[in-house]
């Protein structure tokens, strides 16, 4: 088996290889070249058309596979990608321009995924209840909702696709994974793997495109019983909107403004280590991302100046295995200049990073250097607006009520974090964030595969990804009663 990025990508229906129906392709670039990587295809409304015939007629026989024998198919296609890790990572690595070393972790991580969901095929969780009445048994069992719709952000590519694939097919949907366009291959590599393990033609299926030209279309088709997008805020609020007229199930994961706490009695050693990472790991490209730090004023200008010189010391670009990379593209690059620059006309300053990285080994990429913000007002679109790159703001903060409130006054309610050694502050945190993930003495990002995943406000609508709650993405209950009379025994 070759994953091998092909010249020409192509979409993946029905369990063949087929190329646009109106044979338009458009360039994937290289993030740490702006060269190109492979051609891709261009879908339109009738590849989205022909995809989702053939998941609607594929569905049926799918789900009518015992689910502990769909778990088990799905635990082949994650033995595959254990086998083939380097080869994906690879593919990841090479669409993204981050480093090998990172790409490892995140394909890891969608393995561990994959096992994690095909293992919920042996449970699968309906339930078993009383009833008021005399010889009536009552219970609840899952059913699957049809077509599923899968839009992904580019970020990390392998793990929003195991994110949304394993747990969708287990479910006993059907599937059509419209990946960015920014990282098609990885996709198109998963698809590959997926028909190798068994999975019946039609049942998974990947359509590549722009997302007005193939993703709006699998919106807005009649036969696409669930939509689930991981993205921005409006392209989330229109797909919402969209699916709601239509009265088709949706979940959307989108963005974050993650406040990360330092408290004056915190492991200044550690609470630096952590935001580093919070902030600029995956090049700022998570929606988990640290973007606001909150800093105690006892303490504010030591762990400036000690997270300042961390981000001045990081390794930006293709240097050695343990790098941050670039941004997936050029527009991304631009937005964050001109936000950076918007930020210091309104009295923010730039205290580390805020330029592109333009030396030779670099200035072809879209690599923009780790950047620190002091100085932005509450409501300023720099700390109300995510960015998703290398970009974070520091502020002043008197004390954990002053902390906790300034955190919750963001549109935003994903992840948050604080670092204190005092168990009352640790606990008071907890329960007053307004978040759907807290950590204590660690980062704003990171999830495992057992562990629900999303947030509130314009983070998302109420789903959490991953974990058993996953199942309650992709899946419908039914309830059963059943009436029996022992006088017939």
């Amino acid at each position: 088996m070759n994953l091998t990025i092909p010249s020409l990508l192509p979409n993946q229906v029905n369990g063949e290889d087929r190329p646009a129906a109106a044979g338009e392709t458009f360039a994937k670039l290289d993030p740490a070249t702006g060269r190109e990587i492979c051609q891709v295809a261009r879908s339109r409304k009738a590849d989205v058309e022909t995809a989702v015939a053939a998941a609607k007629a594929a569905q049926p026989g799918w789900a009518a596979l015992p689910v502990a024998r769909r778990g088990e198919i799905l635990r082949i296609i994650a033995q595959l990608m254990q086998q083939h890790r380097r080869e994906i990572a690879a593919v990841v690595a090479r669409e993204t321009g981050k480093s090998l070393k990172d790409a490892m972790g995140e394909t890891d991580a969608a393995i561990e995924m994959g096992f994690f969901v095909a293992g919920e095929g042996r449970r699968f969780y309906g339930r078993t209840t009383t009833s008021g009445a005399s010889n009536k048994a009552s219970l609840i069992m899952r059913q699957p909702l049809g077509v599923a719709g899968l839009i992904i952000a580019a970020n990390t590519p392998i793990a929003n696709v195991a994110w949304k694939a394993f747990p969708a097919l287990l479910c006993g949907n059907a599937a059509i994974m419209k990946a960015s366009e920014d990282t098609p291959a990885t996709a198109w590599a998963f698809g590959v793997l997926a028909k190798e393990a068994g999975v019946p033609a039609g049942v998974y299926n990947t359509v590549h495109g722009l997302g007005e030209e193939a993703g709006a279309p699998l919106v807005e088709h009649q036969d696409v019983a669930i939509v689930s997008f991981t993205g921005s805020c409006a392209v989330g609020r229109w797909i919402a909107s969209t699916c709601g007229r239509r009265m088709a199930k949706v979940c959307v994961e989108l963005g974050g403004k993650n406040p990360f706490i330092v408290c004056d009695d915190a492991d200044l050693d550690l609470a630096v280590q952590w935001a580093i990472g919070s902030a600029f790991s995956n090049a700022g490209q998570r929606c988990a991302a640290g973007s606001r730090i909150l800093v105690f004023d006892k303490v504010y200008d030591e762990f400036t100046r000690r997270f300042v010189a961390a981000a001045n010391a990081l390794k930006v670009g293709p240097t050695d295995d343990d790098y941050y990379g670039p941004v997936i593209n050029e527009e991304q690059v631009q937005q964050m200049l001109d936000a950076i620059a918007r930020a210091k006309q309104t009295g923010a300053t730039v205290l580390a990073g805020g330029h592109r990285l333009t030396d030779a080994a670099r200035k072809d990429g879209y690599y923009l250097a780790p950047t620190i913000i002091a100085g932005a007002a509450q409501d300023a679109e720099i700390t109300t607006t995510e960015l998703f790159g290398p970009v974070t703001c520091l502020y002043r903060v008197a004390n954990l009520d002053q902390a906790i409130a300034l955190a919750d006054d963001s549109p935003f309610g994903l992840t948050a974090a604080i670092h204190t050694k005092d168990i009352n502050r640790a606990m008071t945190f907890i329960g007053r964030i307004r978040a759907g993930v807290a950590c204590v003495n660690g980062g704003t990002y990171g999830s495992e595969p057992h562990m629900p995943f999303g947030g509130l406000r314009q983070s998302g609508n109420g789903w959490r990804e991953a974990g058993t709650e996953a199942l309650d993405v992709y899946s419908d209950l039914k309830t059963v009663y059943i009436l029996h009379n022992p006088q017939a025994v």
